[in-house]
């Protein structure tokens, strides 16, 4: 039961996670086609649109699993080799949440990312942290084990 920094930055990366739900990634001015819009997004007033986890039913499945596979994963802390393949796994479908972001963004005819957009690049980070410290810790174990 060595689990020390892992579990602060598998901690984090789920905060960051949970925290895109409610924030915007993008923000901008839709398509039109015959006097409609082609997404149905919230309105922040006319012609101003935010791409949100909570709009599009996929990110927010998505998301939401990724968050709880996320906590779950803390308490696998005598299973390290699970562990890894869970954070992997995590970051992998972290990388499709983003993709599917980027997706959302092709329909609109201009805008920008908003700020809250760096929380998806944190989340890696702090994933592929919280994997160095899982690894630490294994190999930790077998030199001691080792030694005995």
């Amino acid at each position: 039961m060595i689990q020390r920094v892992q579990t602060i930055w598998m901690i984090l990366a789920a905060i960051a996670v949970f925290l895109t739900i409610k924030f915007a990634f993008y923000s901008g001015t839709l398509v039109l086609q015959n006097g409609a819009d082609v997404v149905t997004t919230m309105a922040t007033d006319g012609s101003y649109h935010l791409v949100k986890a909570t709009d599009n039913f996929l990110i927010l499945i998505l998301t939401s699993a990724l968050g709880t596979g996320i906590i779950i994963n803390i308490f696998l802390f005598k299973h390290r080799s699970i562990q890894i393949r869970i954070i992997i796994l995590a970051i992998l479908m972290e990388c499709l949440i983003v993709f599917l972001y980027i997706r959302q963004t092709e329909k609109f005819t201009q805008g920008n990312f908003n700020i809250w957009a760096i929380l998806h690049i944190l989340i890696i980070i702090f994933l592929i942290m919280a994997s160095r410290g899982i690894y630490k810790d294994s190999r930790l174990i077998k030199e001691s084990n080792r030694l005995r």
